[in-house]
């Protein structure tokens, strides 16, 4: 770890400030797990703490320490943190809370945070308000609490802002090995990209498991996916905020910014950093990478001696994106080999109780399942609770299988309970992945299977100016037409003179609508198909003041939806999806955040499930899928060129015909 924080996470000497039974854990947790180093407990008033001389005084220490739990009250840490800083310790765990996750209750929250990061400096600082940090690989922490961590050679790194979510993820009986566990707190100085990236610079470190809460520095996480994509470390993450309840309870909670989960999507879709929706999914896709690194693709087999097992993992798999590709003529032969004529050669495979108890017939069986095309093969036993002893012969023929093939290879149990931990470790000790239940299984493989290279160009920062004006829709279309939108002709006008007059400069059947109404649908104050000699009177039965006189676009396959919003916590969210009035009904919408290439927003739109439309569905014409990108892009532009005062954008509808794409309803907010 060559950076500015590798003295903390591996410290020599570790400083513990404050007393009471918090500060006795940490030297404690210190022993249990063999460290080596120099331990200083200090306290003004105490001679020895839990078996240690007692310090009077920082001054007093030997040397400045590499690592220093601070657990004292939060305006003395302030003071304590300048003394490190100004001594040239190593780096300090701040345990104290009250900053800004108390601002909503505490008005002096803020204030003090500030007044923390000022007095640290160059200092690197955990928190406040979190426990701090495991390295089991060095039996180095600061850690004021229990914990389930055990020495290892090499593991993952485990990051979170919740402390509490960190205690649970250490005492995991899944035979993952963790090397790191980083609490984050309120990431005052130090944040949770910048600490990710320290820790991808120990090469003992084979995998990073996000939990976030929020994003703060876009420009810091894109960095760390750059430099793990480039370092081979696979990130994986479960970002919280999907719901209302969750975003407000991350506010109040860490003073972080949640945004909108859209943007939270679209920003990882980006770094190529797969999200997990539970913390049972995140640990056994940490297990997965840990042994086999990302996987070539969702291609998947299984062997089971139920059919019912069978069956529950592929309707399993049909929400997911994975895959079981039939038997190739080599598996079928190496199958019918093992087991003999009565078995209905399948993927996924009921290879029956036939060879049960017949290690070596059942390591041949399940090596028949693998293959260059398969991403993961997947053998489900259930270990029993009574008794398991009859099932060492499952534990070791898949570990014969791993060495005769070296084969990406589980062993799943279809319930978290039913694989022991004991056996678990004896897996992973052989290099296959232990599963703890058949959901967990399938989402750990389908990340594995979906980690992406992170993009090159970064994310657009948008501006912070307050919208305090929505453009007509006739201004709008002007600004966008203007970086190469196609618009119907149209005329804004006032006055029966003036209607008349546009009548007969524009061309027939005629859209005309009310000027200055939000949503004009809702007020019928739209109408189509309007003929010359009609105008005048469709025109004052509106009622406005002024209408939009526009050429109709005719032969249109499909209406899409074209919008771009603000997103102060990920930059400028584009969502594509089924347009036209019943938008909000359909949810069929894709979201990228900008800027984009041609070849995403392709991709994105054969995602809809109006795609077919777009393709051309029952003998319809296909739209004219070039230019609808063209419009897109026109979108894009704008938002680029204005993104210090722009907060929305929205085409609805895009009408897409077979040659071209026609915004007939802008929308545009701005400063």
């Amino acid at each position: 770890m060559s950076n500015i924080l590798s003295r903390l996470f591996q410290p020599k000497t570790i400083a513990i400030v404050g007393g009471g039974a918090w500060c006795e854990q940490v030297i404690k947790q210190s022993q249990g797990m063999g460290f080596t180093g120099e331990i200083w407990p200090v306290h003004p008033r105490s001679d020895e703490i839990a078996g240690y001389p007692a310090y009077k005084s920082l001054t007093d220490l030997p040397s400045p320490p590499d690592a220093v739990f601070i657990g004292i009250n939060r305006h003395a840490t302030i003071e304590l943190v300048a003394s490190l800083a100004a001594m040239g310790a190593g780096g300090a765990v701040c345990f104290a809370s009250g900053f800004s996750e108390a601002a909503a209750e505490d008005t002096t929250g803020d204030d003090l945070q500030a007044q923390l990061v000022a007095a640290a400096g160059e200092m690197p600082i955990l928190g406040p308000n979190c426990y701090g940090f495991i390295n089991a690989l060095d039996g180095a922490l600061l850690w004021p609490d229990q914990h389930g961590c055990q020495r290892v050679d090499h593991g993952v790194a485990i990051l979170t802002q919740s402390s509490n979510i960190a205690i649970n993820l250490t005492m995991q009986q899944r035979g993952l090995p963790i090397a790191y566990v980083v609490t984050c707190g309120n990431m005052a100085q130090t944040s949770q990209a910048q600490i990710a990236s320290a820790l991808i610079d120990d090469p003992r470190v084979t995998a990073v498991g996000l939990h976030i809460e929020g994003f703060s520095n876009l420009r810091e996480w894109e960095a760390l996916a750059a430099k793990a994509h480039l370092k081979g470390v696979p990130l994986i993450a479960l970002k919280v905020g999907a719901s209302e309840q969750a975003q407000q309870a991350t506010v109040s909670h860490t003073a972080s910014l949640a945004g909108s989960d859209a943007g939270a999507q679209a920003f990882l879709d980006r770094l190529g950093i797969p999200r997990l929706s539970a913390l049972p999914d995140l640990l056994e896709t940490l297990k997965l990478l840990h042994c086999y690194g990302p996987l070539p693709s969702g291609n998947i087999a299984s062997i089971s001696c139920s059919g019912g097992e069978a069956s529950l993992i592929a309707d399993m798999s049909v929400q997911t994106t994975l895959n079981f590709p039939p038997l190739s003529r080599r598996q079928q032969v190496e199958l019918r080999e093992a087991l003999g004529p009565m078995v209905a050669l399948n993927n996924p495979l009921d290879y029956h109780t036939y060879i049960w108890r017949d290690q070596k017939a059942m390591a041949r069986a399940w090596s028949g399942l693998t293959g260059d095309d398969i991403g993961m093969t997947f053998s489900i036993v259930d270990y029993p609770t009574t008794d398991a002893a009859d099932w060492i012969c499952a534990t070791q023929a898949a570990l014969t299988v791993r060495v005769n093939t070296q084969a990406r290879f589980a062993v799943v149990a279809t319930l978290p309970e039913l694989m022991p931990a004991d056996v678990a470790a004896d897996l992973m000790a052989g290099g296959v992945v232990p599963f703890l239940g058949l959901r967990e299984a399938l989402s750990a493989t389908q990340a594995a299977a979906s980690l992406g290279v992170p993009k090159q160009a970064p994310v657009c920062l948008p501006g912070t100016a307050t919208p305090t004006q929505t453009l007509t829709e006739a201004a709008s279309k002007r600004a966008l037409e203007q970086h190469g939108l196609q618009v119907p002709q149209n005329r804004s006008v006032h006055g029966q003179t003036a209607i008349s007059a546009a009548a007969a400069e524009l061309r027939p059947p005629f859209a005309i609508k009310g000027v200055g109404l939000a949503h004009k649908s809702e007020h019928a104050a739209v109408r189509l198909a309007v003929m010359p000699e009609d105008v005048v009177a469709i025109a004052a039965d509106i009622g406005t003041d002024d209408v939009l006189i526009e050429e109709m676009v005719t032969g249109a396959v499909a209406e899409l939806l074209v919008g771009v919003t603000r997103d102060d916590a990920h930059g400028y969210v584009l969502t594509l999806g089924a347009g036209g009035v019943l938008t909000e009904i359909l949810r069929d919408t894709v979201s990228l955040l900008l800027p984009v290439q041609s070849t995403e927003i392709e991709v994105a739109l054969n995602t809809l499930n109006c795609a077919p439309l777009l393709a051309g569905y029952r003998g319809k014409p296909a739209a004219h899928m070039a230019a609808i990108v063209e419009a897109v892009l026109a979108v894009q532009s704008y938002v680029l060129a204005n993104a210090q005062t722009v907060s929305e954008v929205e085409i609805n509808p895009l009408l897409c015909t077979p040659d071209r794409a026609v915004a007939v309803d802008a929308l545009i907010r701005k400063a």
